[in-house]
């Protein structure tokens, strides 16, 4: 039996219309932009399908690498045979014989090539008599199989699997243009980017980085965070954006009730220009209504004023736990958790508006230069394009 091929099943996609081929085809790019880091393994299109040819390749080093394409449902290792009803017998008993500890199964058929002599429920019955005949203590359960041997009948072949590897889902990163993650080092920020790029969106960051208040340990965790989302999405370009002259100037301008209000427009001012010289579309950050006194409705509404492009929040609607739990499925959690200090940190005042006017906002900003402000510290910025390759600081793992 030649195990050389992995099937790549995609949900949403199906559903694309004539613009279906325009994601098969971003979906197939990033498979092969992470395979030519793997060896020789390589992607192609058929209809409704990516078929990876392994060339050699360990399958189950190319499933581990692929599974967090965002796009892909699930992935199968398969063999390949004819369309002769005989063969593809034998390869199914085979595969079920390697399943030693199932005790049910149930066989799935489909054809994409017609010109065969049996059609899918012919081939079920087929295939599956054949497994129960030559095998022992196994029987057949349509409903909840412990085993399901999927038998994929396409023009050139017919492809034989048994079993899954889940993907995460979601839209092929591309298909849905740039946005601007607002990237602090706390928990909430990745997992808003890592949910963006699950509905297809390149992510650039942008980090405020506020020395001497904070130390390179707290650059670095942003480094490590921003490392740690482009295994889900391919390289993130990181803005790290000196912010300390401008907190300086609102702790001695602006009424303390009011900094953190005047602070996060004039973070979004800034994002929105890095934005807009990067050719991103919308800003992204890690907001969730009522979790603090920023994200009241009344704070946000008086905040995005400030921005001209859309903000979208993917958080908006959930709390601290759900959002914990996807951080720990994603890897960012117990980097987020380090205890370096972001900049929302420092100048905090013991009590902010929870319903900031917007007329105040406007009024207190007039004591401020803000175009000056905003132009120094995006012209100041240090960009990087961060990748899995980059180093991490082995130093943070003392922490853990």
């Amino acid at each position: 039996m030649n195990i050389e091929h992995i099937l790549v099943r995609y949900g949403e996609i199906a559903l694309k219309g004539k613009n279906r081929n325009e994601f098969e085809r971003a979906l197939k790019g990033n498979i092969n932009s992470v395979l030519r880091k793997i060896g020789s393994s390589r992607a192609k299109r058929t209809f409704g399908r990516l078929i990876v040819e392994l060339n050699g390749d360990d399958p189950n080093v190319v499933i581990s690498r692929l599974k967090d394409i965002f796009g892909i449902i699930s992935l199968s290792v398969a063999a390949k045979t004819s369309h002769d009803v005989h063969d593809i017998q034998k390869v199914a008993l085979q595969l079920m014989k390697e399943e030693t500890t199932a005790k049910t199964f149930k066989v799935s058929a489909r054809r994409s090539f017609k010109k065969t002599e049996l059609d899918s429920q012919a081939l079920n019955y087929e295939v599956g008599s054949y497994v129960l005949r030559n095998t022992d203590d196994i029987t057949v359960d349509v409903h909840n199989p412990d085993v399901e041997i999927s038998v994929e009948v396409r023009e050139h072949g017919t492809y034989i699997s048994a079993g899954k590897v889940l993907g995460r889902g979601g839209l092929p990163v591309g298909t849905s243009g740039k946005v601007m993650l607002m990237l602090s080092g706390g928990i909430d920020s990745p997992v808003a980017g890592y949910l963006a790029m699950k509905r297809g969106s390149i992510v650039e960051a942008v980090h405020f980085h506020s020395p001497p208040f904070t130390n390179e340990r707290a650059k670095q965790k942003v480094i490590d965070l921003a490392k740690q989302l482009s295994l889900y999405g391919g390289a993130v370009r990181l803005h790290v954006v000196p912010f300390t002259e401008v907190q300086q100037e609102i702790h001695r301008q602006i009424p303390s009730y009011y900094a953190m209000t005047i602070t996060r427009r004039i973070m979004l001012r800034i994002t929105e220009k890095i934005a807009a010289e990067q050719g991103a579309l919308a800003l992204v950050n890690g907001e969730s209504l009522g979790q603090v006194a920023s994200q009241t409705l009344e704070s946000l509404r008086t905040i995005e004023q400030a921005a001209e492009i859309p903000i979208l929040r993917p958080l908006i609607t959930m709390d601290k736990i759900e959002v914990m739990d996807i951080a720990k499925q994603i890897g960012t959690y117990e980097t987020s958790i380090l205890p370096y200090e972001d900049c929302c940190t420092i100048f905090l005042p013991e009590q902010s508006k929870t319903k900031p006017k917007l007329e105040k906002a406007l009024q207190f900003e007039t004591s401020l230069d803000i175009d000056a402000m905003v132009d120094k510290a995006v012209n100041n910025r240090e960009p990087s394009l961060i990748s899995s390759d980059s180093p991490t600081d082995n130093n943070f793992t003392e922490l853990l």
